[in-house]
């Protein structure tokens, strides 16, 4: 794992004021060092003036995130502002500047309060209190008092972690250059698009410190053994439960867990053995699954030798011990980006039978497996693990469902290249304390040209995305996390990695003969869904998830106007038109150049559509709308 000697910064981010009485009272769970093995300091409290700093952003993001979704109506105020008024009565003005898709990226410092006073005169003062906001708000946006309470502490946590990078700064964009895919992933912001996006529900400020991914902390993952009678493993067919094992474990260790149920009386090959966040174990399994830990059902078994790093998604650890062995992706009971973070029983069944269907269709396509070399990470092994009483119950909420499994998955280090750099297509959104956008640096360092680094960026990302939509009717929902790019030594994009194929591929319900014999028995693993809708994934995730953000970066920072960038994007897609013209009546059926998209709300579906109601299974999106497409002007 490649380490950054230059970086002084110190690498626990989040110091949260509320954990300080418990830190008193009993040890402290964090480790000495990090894991470039540096001490780690006992970090000071977060500064006013990031506090205010990191308010001040994200009251921008919310303003300019809850215009576009259509949940506040901005006036035109001449000369480039724009004026919110408020049930409440309070009015708030701001800068902004029109983006695609009709979204405004507001100006943090340009934005004023106004509110009558007690002597009946309206004051305006310059605003930058988030949480102010959101009371201010409250009657507006047509909400509860609950779902606002809930949705206050998810912002408040949010607001923490900001505060805390803002307090101890972080890596310069040149510095994020020389770090692997894992440590990358460790430095990054969050989900984009959504304000409240580190809410975390269920985490403590020291879980946060601990297991949060910009804590950079190395965790040792808890190993369990569940009886076969409640635990399934699956696997692709060139997979053994025996050698995922063999893989995952060294042989002391296999055998120190094998004498540890032997003196218990119990025998080891009775037993599926599986790992487990210790978290997740602390918090819900024994809690859940005491009736099982009791009865010898499910037992410890002990730590694993090896350290694992977080994503952005918390819950999939990567192994920065021993690089060539698996990811692994975990159940934890938090609530964070909109859904507990659980992983549902029928995603852990169907991911080796999915990923071996995916591999078999996509690795013999010469274009995609030859040309484009892109590379799908496969889930390639299991374990499900079904409550015995829950279950069996109806309409209970899958959060209680979701609680104990895994899916190993194919890492990006035993597939790249040895002079290759992986980074998330998410990662090119980053903009350092400096100001400096990832994405510029990366520009900067290629020595080309930026619209033809980002023709390479276009084609690298959006080619194989096209043709698996238009030669197969599948889509990978290709958000920021799933959609990974390799880099040359050069720094431009020169293939695509694509993940997380179970619960977010989809396949289209009309016939298809390119995609042969499909997995029968697992339609709930593998939904079809409407070619409007398939395409609709790319348009969101790619479009409106990222290009949206992007354009406004690559017009301040590498000098190329919106309107260019946007015309490189339908270049390509035309380009790829040209190219395979016997798919010409697929183009319109997923068309990406249509003049109106549908407009999908991710903030107003948390704050007015679904709240915090617990259900009994993820709900889907509806479209709130629609938005112009950019990709439609000639």
């Amino acid at each position: 794992m490649q380490t950054q000697a230059e970086d002084r910064t110190p690498s626990v981010l989040v110091v949260l004021p509320q954990a300080t009485a418990s830190a008193a009272a009993e040890p402290s769970a964090e480790p000495s060092t990090d894991v470039s093995g540096h001490p780690v300091p006992e970090l000071p409290a977060v500064t006013p003036e990031a506090w205010r700093e990191a308010n001040r952003q994200l009251l921008a993001k919310a303003l300019g995130e809850w215009c576009f979704e259509d949940m506040l109506k901005p006036i035109p105020s001449g000369e480039g502002r724009f004026r919110v008024d408020l049930q409440s009565g309070t009015s708030y003005v701001f800068a902004a500047e029109p983006g695609a898709f009709g979204w405004m990226r507001v100006d943090p410092r340009s934005i004023t309060r106004t509110a009558t006073s007690m002597l009946g005169n309206s004051i305006a003062e310059p605003a930058w209190d988030a949480l102010r906001f959101l009371s201010d708000v409250s009657t507006t946006l047509g909400t509860d008092a609950s779902t606002l309470a809930t949705y206050f502490t998810e912002l408040s946590a949010t607001l923490a972690v900001d505060a805390a990078r803002l307090t101890h700064g972080g890596t310069s964009a040149a510095g994020l250059r020389a770090l692997g895919h894992t440590e990358l992933e460790c430095h990054m912001t969050g989900h984009n698009w959504l304000v409240a996006n580190k809410g975390r529900v269920n985490f403590s400020a020291s879980d946060v410190r601990r297991y949060a991914p910009e804590s950079r902390q190395p965790v040792r993952l808890q190993w369990i053994a569940v009886h076969r009678g409640l635990a399934e493993f699956r696997g692709t067919s060139e997979l053994s439960e025996r050698d995922v094992l063999l893989r995952e474990l060294d042989e002391e260790t296999r055998a120190r867990f094998a004498r540890g149920l032997r003196a218990s009386g119990l025998e080891p090959d009775a037993y599926v053995w599986m790992p487990v966040h210790p978290w997740q174990w602390d918090h819900a399994v024994q809690v859940l699954h005491a009736a099982d830990v009791a009865q010898r059902r499910i037992v410890p078994l002990g730590e694993s030798p090896d350290a694992y790093l977080p994503g952005q998604s918390i819950r999939t650890m990567a192994n920065v011990s021993t690089e060539r062995r698996f990811d692994v992706k975990l159940p934890l009971r938090i609530l964070n980006t909109l859904v507990w973070r659980g992983i549902p029983p029928h995603c852990t069944q169907g991911a080796p039978v999915v990923t071996q269907w995916l591999h078999g269709l996509l690795q013999k396509d010469p274009f995609l497996a030859e040309e484009c070399r892109t590379v799908f990470l496969g889930e390639v092994a299991s374990v499900t693990v079904q409550h015995p009483y829950l279950a069996k119950l109806p309409e209970v909420p899958y959060q209680h469902l979701e609680t104990l499994g895994c899916i190993w998955r194919e890492s990006v280090s035993s597939r790249k290249d040895a002079s290759e750099r992986v980074r998330t297509f998410a990662s090119l959104l980053h903009v350092d304390s400096s100001g400096v956008a990832f994405v510029t640096e990366l520009v900067r360092a290629s020595g080309l040209a930026p619209e033809q680094w980002l023709r390479r960026l276009f084609e690298t990302l959006l080619v194989p995305i096209m043709h698996v939509l238009y030669r197969y009717g599948i889509t990978f929902n290709p958000h920021g996390q799933n959609t990974l790019l390799g880099f040359d030594e050069r720094d431009v994009p020169h293939r695509l990695y694509l993940k997380d194929f179970v619960d977010d591929v989809c396949v289209s319900f009309t016939s298809v003969p390119e995609r042969g014999p499909e997995p029968d028995g697992h339609d709930h693993v593998l939904p079809r869904k409407h070619p409007m809708v398939i395409r609709q994934h790319v348009v969101d995730q790619v479009f409106v998830g990222h290009f949206r953000y992007l354009a406004p970066l690559c017009a301040e920072q590498l000098g190329v106007p919106q309107r260019t960038f946007w015309r490189l994007v339908r270049r390509t897609i035309l380009d790829f038109h040209q190219r395979f013209p016997e798919l010409r009546e697929r183009f319109a059926e997923y068309d990406l150049l249509t003049p109106q998209i549908p407009r999908y709300a991710l903030n107003r579906d948390r704050l007015v559509v679904t709240r915090y109601t617990d259900r009994a299974l993820r709900h889907a999106l509806y479209p709130n709308g629609t938005l112009p497409n950019p990709l439609a002007e000639e």
